[in-house]
């Protein structure tokens, strides 16, 4: 049976090289960083030169760089101490963000009664900036707007620039997302005026378990685990060396093959939409994410003509077939709400229909893509 994994929206495969830098640190490097004796000095000299080299690839300051375990905590990190200790009484937001966002902000909401707002979305999942803007001159409260750069389902891309400007000229603090973003697309974020960033070692091919938050100089962040000095008070616990060097090699590798890497995922993201189109007869594309021009380049979100009956075998027999994806909509997962992304722009009658998320990778081949979509068309037409 071949083994086809087209699910790196989710994580992906660790690299080699990675693997390589981590075991030689998980061997050498076991003092604690916190220590002052050589071997502490030696593990706390390894996180600060990551620490350096992450944030010379995003032009800002390494003091701007506060690693944690990842996308998530980054998140609640930026989101908590944005109404607990900035004095934030509103949050626009909308109901395409990661979950990661949305229950944070319901938890907030209910504890602090702050307000929140959720902005329009447009029929192919983009965020509308005219509302945002509407919403950003309707008051006078200390606002935060929480939105994603690149949307983890359906792959449609926030213009980060123009939106952080808006945001700004309102006197609004920005926090984005950018697990799906950062280690594969360029962003200068001393340019960008954004406020707060999350990122995940694991979506560009480095380990789980570790990534990390930028925070704008003099934000007045505070710590959400408490505990300790590290990470210069923004978050308690002995650092996990061995990961942090792993995502420094990880980033630093992504963006020294960013082109090329680009270039050949495209290609085969490219190639899937084409013979989609050509062998099954009614496929859609869910947001834009056929349209390379609005959409990230690793991913697709495939709407299949199968009846509601059907779809609920679908995801099991591609497993069976050994080909991992990730399901879209209610009709495969038997739950009555499905994807929250796309209930909040799809119509009721596609909503009907299976839904799948293809991402992709270096690792990926047109083979694959050929054997996924034979195993699609054989079993719609079965």
């Amino acid at each position: 049976m071949n083994k086809v994994y087209f699910d790196s929206a989710a994580t992906t495969q660790i690299r080699e090289e990675v693997i390589d830098r981590m075991t030689q640190v998980l061997k050498e490097t076991y003092g604690n960083p916190s220590s002052t004796h050589s071997h502490g000095r030696s593990a706390k000299s390894q996180i600060e030169q990551a620490r350096k080299t992450v944030a010379e690839i995003l032009n800002v300051k390494a003091s701007e760089i506060v690693f944690t375990s990842g996308g998530t905590e980054a998140d609640n990190l930026a989101l908590n101490s944005a109404v607990r200790d900035l004095g934030v009484q509103r949050i626009i937001t909308s109901r395409l963000e990661h979950h990661a966002v949305l229950y944070t902000v319901e938890q907030l909401q209910e504890c602090f009664e702050i307000e929140v707002e959720y902005v329009d979305v447009t029929a192919c999942g983009d965020i509308d900036l005219q509302n945002l803007e509407e919403r950003l001159k309707a008051s006078q409260k200390k606002t935060l707007v929480s939105l994603m750069h690149v949307n983890n389902e359906i792959g449609n891309m926030l213009d980060l620039q123009e939106t952080a400007e808006l945001v700004k000229s309102h006197g609004a603090l920005f926090h984005s997302d950018t697990v799906q973003s950062i280690g594969h697309f360029k962003l200068d974020l001393e340019k960008i005026p954004v406020d707060f960033t999350a990122v995940s070692a694991h979506k560009f091919h480095g380990p789980k378990g570790v990534g990390f938050a930028f925070v704008r100089r003099n934000s007045g962040l505070k710590p959400l685990i408490f505990g300790g000095e590290q990470e210069r008070g923004h978050r308690a616990g002995t650092e996990g060396v061995h990961n942090i060097v792993g995502l420094e090699e990880a980033l630093k590798l992504a963006y020294a093959n960013l082109e090329e890497e680009r270039d050949y995922v495209l290609s085969l993201k490219a190639y899937f939409v084409e013979q989609l189109q050509q062998q099954i007869d009614g496929v859609k594309f869910n947001g834009t994410c056929s349209d390379p021009e609005k959409s990230t380049y690793t991913l697709i979100n495939v709407c299949l003509p199968v009846s509601a009956e059907k779809a609920l075998m679908l995801l099991f027999q591609l497993d069976l077939k050994g080909i991992s994806c990730s399901k879209g909509s209610a009709c495969q997962s038997g739950s009555d709400q499905g994807s929250h992304v796309l209930n909040a722009f799809l119509s009721e009658e596609d909503l009907k229909k299976p839904s799948l998320r293809f991402s992709f990778s270096r690792y990926n081949t047109k083979e694959e893509i050929d054997y996924v979509v034979k195993t699609l068309k054989d079993f719609i037409e079965s």
